[in-house]
């Protein structure tokens, strides 16, 4: 986007004046969007824009109308909890962008630096998980915002073809086992799902934590966002090793208040689910099509590999034999 073509947007919007010439300062850190913060009169804003093909390696590509639907998701969560979410202050469908109120780095620091520096709080995790599960709680069986997000073919594209199936290419021997997940997280139909819950989208707030880049919003398996956001909870062991047991503090501080959250089926069965999953989110941190950039140690990815290879062999249907797994291997 040019800044003409932003300036332009924002004030077909009515976000900005006809005569406003903000200062437009483009955004680090998202792969599958253009993002910039703009400076208007009436203060600083964000717009963002998906783009069709991802920016990373591998030649990963996803529909750009799942912009709309993060719009909706975000729409949706605000309703439920209206400090989860950024202000929404306009949508163009057409252009495929949106624009939301920008949150101040010093008052919404991002989850993923605070972790990375080696300040875990199971507190805030706690909060993660009861929010997390009161959006799904407050969307379960509900055939209105099922019919506003059939995006099957947003999900397996962004989600679990690159995680799950393109790491059943790269290990053969869990192949089956890897596909056989991708098929069922895309059959099962229970909530509103975010699909990218990771703590590079979640920032810290003064009323809790702030939810990102809905860009995989679907109608599906709730299971999927929790296995996802606990499967960076165990990496960042590797990436901040001082601070391994403070992270899974925060493992067991989110899923237990996740869990505790669950009345919409039996919690046995949502645990199980991403119990089974977890393991294959895991592995594919390191050999699918998305590796997480601070694990570049051959030895480190090998670590993964040792714990994730045995789960896929035998499923795990409760999140602690996962973690005693993870423990182990970091020797914590």
């Amino acid at each position: 986007m040019t800044p003409d073509e932003i300036r332009a947007d924002l004030v077909r919007l009515g976000v900005a004046g006809p005569d406003e010439t903000p200062r437009i300062e483009p955004l680090k850190g998202g792969v599958s969007s253009d993002i910039f913060r703009v400076d208007l009169k009436s203060g600083p804003v964000c717009i963002k824009r998906a783009l069709p093909k991802l920016k990373v390696a591998a030649d990963w590509r996803a529909p750009v109308e799942r912009n709309a639907y993060e719009f909706e998701w975000m729409r949706v969560a605000s309703i439920i909890e209206p400090t989860c979410v950024p202000e929404l202050l306009g949508e163009d469908v057409d252009a495929g962008l949106f624009v939301m109120r920008f949150l101040d780095p010093h008052i919404y620091p991002l989850w993923k630096e605070q972790l990375r520096d080696g300040f875990a709080d199971p507190d805030f995790a706690s909060v993660v998980g009861r929010r997390l599960v009161g959006i799904h709680g407050a969307t379960a069986g509900d055939p209105d915002i099922a019919n506003a997000f059939p995006t099957d073919h947003i999900f397996y594209p962004i989600r679990l073809e690159p995680y799950l199936l393109a790491t059943a290419r790269a290990h053969p021997e869990y192949a089956g086992v890897l596909e056989k997940l991708a098929e069922t997280t895309l059959n099962t139909k229970k909530a509103l799902v975010h699909g990218d819950v990771s703590p590079k989208n979640i920032l810290v707030g003064p009323d809790g934590p702030v939810f990102l880049d809905a860009e995989c919003a679907w109608y599906g398996d709730p299971a999927f966002d929790l296995a996802f956001c606990l499967n960076h909870l165990l990496l960042k062991c590797l990436w901040t090793p001082s601070t391994a047991a403070g992270f899974l503090n925060c493992f067991d501080a989110l899923a237990a208040a996740y869990l505790d959250g669950v009345a919409w089926e039996p919690v046995e069965e949502l645990e199980k689910r991403a119990a089974n999953l977890l393991p294959g989110l895991f592995l594919a941190r390191v050999d699918g099509k998305s590796p997480v950039e601070y694990l570049t140690d051959e030895n480190d990815k090998n670590r993964v590999r040792n714990v994730a290879g045995p789960l896929l062999v035998d499923l795990p249907d409760r999140l602690d034999l996962i973690r005693d797994a993870w423990k182990r291997e970091v020797g914590v």
